[in-house]
């Protein structure tokens, strides 16, 4: 087993037993019930494995491993392109949980416990803007928060693209490379193989004549 193998090996025991790992467990928790910040951290942590995969698949010098490696960078990459449609509905659904919804309080009859007469003092008022404008202002630090992660994650995306375009061609041969070995075996078996026969055949008539002339 080579050291390449045994780091995927590793890789993968982690992975089965990410849920006792008791402090990233706790960074989940951290997020509570915020779907979109669990599925953004999970698809960040994915990609960054999967780079970390492909520059490991760069420097292998064994093709069967580079090809296998590859191969499981394309698995993710398309589990995580398939992922990104949901991680756009849950921004749009956090951005309206983010607009600040506005209704006065009311009593059970629908009187407003607190109505603002037009006579009354403006203080009511000037208070009512601040907390328009407080909540207006972390409406659009979460959307800017939403915006940023979309853009890295993007970014990220095309990062991954980028690589795997550069690792196409290495992949491409490295296949090609190993269809030919294959043909090659495959031939070199059929050759032997005939040989063989061959072999046996030349061997029989020898028996027979050997045993002809011990006969006469």
């Amino acid at each position: 087993m080579s050291v390449i193998d045994i780091l995927f090996r590793v890789d993968e025991i982690c992975k089965k037993y990410d849920k006792y790992d008791i402090e990233k467990q706790r960074d989940l928790n951290a997020y509570g019930d915020d779907a979109f910040a669990h599925l953004y951290s999970s698809l960040e942590a994915e990609i960054e494995a999967a780079f970390h995969k492909s520059e490991i698949a760069s420097m292998e010098t064994n093709r069967a491993s580079a090809v296998a490696m590859n191969a499981e960078v394309r698995r993710t990459k398309a589990r995580l392109m398939n992922e990104v449609p949901k991680l756009r509905k849950l921004a749009v659904k956090k951005q309206f949980q983010m607009v600040p919804q506005l209704q006065p309080n009311k009593l059970e009859g629908g009187e407003l416990q607190h109505p603002i007469r037009i006579s009354s003092s403006t203080h009511q008022v000037e208070i009512l803007t601040v907390i328009f404008s407080n909540k207006l202002k972390n409406q659009d630090q979460g959307l800017d928060f939403i915006s940023d992660g979309l853009g890295t994650l993007k970014n990220l995306a095309e990062d991954m693209n980028e690589e795997m375009d550069r690792q196409v061609p290495l992949v491409d041969e490295i296949e090609t490379k190993a269809d030919k070995v294959t043909s090659d075996m495959k031939n070199t078996n059929i050759r032997l193989k005939k040989s063989l026969n061959q072999l046996r055949s030349s061997r029989n008539f020898c028996i027979d004549i050997i045993l002809y002339f011990e006969l006469n």
